[in-house]
């Protein structure tokens, strides 16, 4: 920077203002721009570690619906072999039953009309109840 300053006495003090005022520009813009690196810096590391929390957050997060997911497969797993048993054990008591209406059928037993049982389970609006009972209301109840 003193290099920059005039060598002659002509106007030594104009000349020395006039490059103190450069300096001291220069030396105010270094400061500034000094300050905004630091400023960028900071910036950059506060975004960095928000990142890295992102990260961390988001690893949890799969982590809970990885292991939801493995829960929800055992619990699946589970009911489809219970569901797989209880189809077999329906296919072999409809075999059962099919066996027996043939030995009631050819032993003359039973009707023709009387081969199949209903279930009350499957259709349960199909109730086997032919007499229906009227319900009576208690003029107790009834106060106006």
């Amino acid at each position: 920077m003193s290099n920059l300053r005039p060598t002659g006495s002509s106007s030594t003090s104009e000349g020395d203002l006039r490059y103190a005022m450069m300096d001291e520009k220069k030396r105010k813009r270094m400061i500034s721009n000094r300050e905004s690196a630091r400023r960028s810096r900071m910036k950059k590391q506060k975004l960095v570690q928000n990142m890295a929390e992102e990260i961390n957050r988001l690893q949890m997060a799969n982590k809970d619906i990885v292991n939801k997911i493995d829960s929800t497969a055992q619990v699946y797993m589970m009911y489809k072999a219970e569901n797989d048993v209880l189809r077999a054990q329906e296919m072999e008591l409809a075999e059962r039953l099919r066996s027996l209406n043939d030995i009631l059928k050819n032993s003359g037993m039973m009707d023709e009309e009387i081969l199949e049982l209903p279930d009350p389970l499957l259709r349960p609006w199909q109730l086997p109840f032919t007499a229906q009972q009227p319900i009576a209301a208690s003029s107790g109840l009834f106060h106006f």
